[in-house]
């Protein structure tokens, strides 16, 4: 068993119930989505009993685990998926739905010496606001629906040397990432399948094919932020077979000066962004991307309390 087979089996235990206590230090720090912000291992098993109130039968269902090392000879293993089970009870207050409801998250993981140093986790809180009928904000471009794990099926089962897959994604973000202007058709071709998948947090939705995706997320993004900088230096890069990882705390830095993205008028706001992502590479082409983008944090840096203002329609 390689290295990058002994973290994922390392971690195998937490794709029943998230937790690790066995693999790591009380201080190690964890990164939650906002609300929760950074905690340590006691904070972050005390929201997953919060949940666990909620959803009395709370499962973690993980579609996607890869692990490798990023630029910096750091191990990550990451793990993408959704919580599921009966929403019972409020979780944030959100009120029940008392029928299934799921959530989505992506977790990744930095391993050292078989242990758990650090992890970073994006919860996907305004899809379950959605199933609750209590979205309080804008409605999505893309579409909004449960998203599904790879189309291959083989998000489990994930081996082997990620070199070419690594460099197709490395190679667009080079390509991509700075162009204010909006890229080119011709040139995203080059990256992306013509039938990719792109599979955004509730709040943006998923966008389906190249021209889908330039309509629903990337037209609006960058009319809103056409500045925006990747902290590609911060961030951590692996791959594993098909399929590649990113992680950072935070991954982004903008300004919101035009447009309308998410219906928020710019002012000249500056920003920080947390994304948490997966690719798969088919043919040396990007064939679909899970990202989850802490909205609630975007949305806590300009001043609104999206908890709050949910709060005033379920009162």
């Amino acid at each position: 068993m390689n290295e990058a087979d002994q973290a994922k089996s390392l971690l195998r235990g937490a794709r029943g119930n998230g937790r690790f206590e066995d693999l790591a230090g009380r201080d190690v720090p964890i990164h939650l989505a906002h609300p929760f912000e950074t905690m340590d291992l006691a904070g972050y098993h005390a929201v997953l009993d919060d949940l666990g109130r909620a959803f009395p039968d709370l499962e973690r269902r993980v579609t996607i685990e890869i692990s490798g090392r990023d630029g910096q000879g750091q191990l990550w293993v990451g793990q993408g998926g959704y919580w599921c089970g009966l929403f019972a009870v409020p979780f944030l207050d959100i009120p029940p739905t008392r029928r299934m409801a799921v959530m989505r998250f992506h977790d990744f993981f930095r391993v050292e010496h078989g242990a758990v140093v650090e992890m970073q986790s994006l919860w996907d809180l305004p899809e379950l606001m959605m199933q609750a009928g209590v979205w309080p904000l804008s409605p999505s471009l893309g579409r909004e629906f449960h998203v599904p794990g790879p189309a291959t099926q083989d998000g489990l089962r994930v081996s082997g040397d990620g070199a070419e897959a690594l460099g197709v994604v490395d190679d667009m973000l080079a390509g991509l990432g700075n162009d204010p202007a909006g890229t080119p058709r011709a040139t995203m071709a080059r990256f992306w399948h013509e039938h990719m998948s792109w599979y955004g947090p509730s709040g943006i939705g998923t966008a389906r094919g190249i021209d889908g995706f330039r309509k629903h997320h990337q037209a609006p993004f960058l009319g809103g932020m056409p500045d925006r900088s990747a902290r590609m230096d911060e961030g951590h890069l692996f791959a594993e077979g098909g399929y590649v990882g990113f992680t950072a705390w935070p991954g982004m830095d903008v300004t919101l000066t035009g447009g309308t993205w998410l219906g928020l008028p710019g002012a000249g706001q500056r920003l920080e962004m947390r994304s948490l992502d997966f690719w798969r590479v088919e043919a040396g082409k990007i064939a679909e991307n899970w990202v989850l983008v802490d909205l609630l944090h975007v949305y806590h840096q300009l001043g609104v309390d999206v908890l709050a203002r949910m709060r005033e329609l379920v009162n």
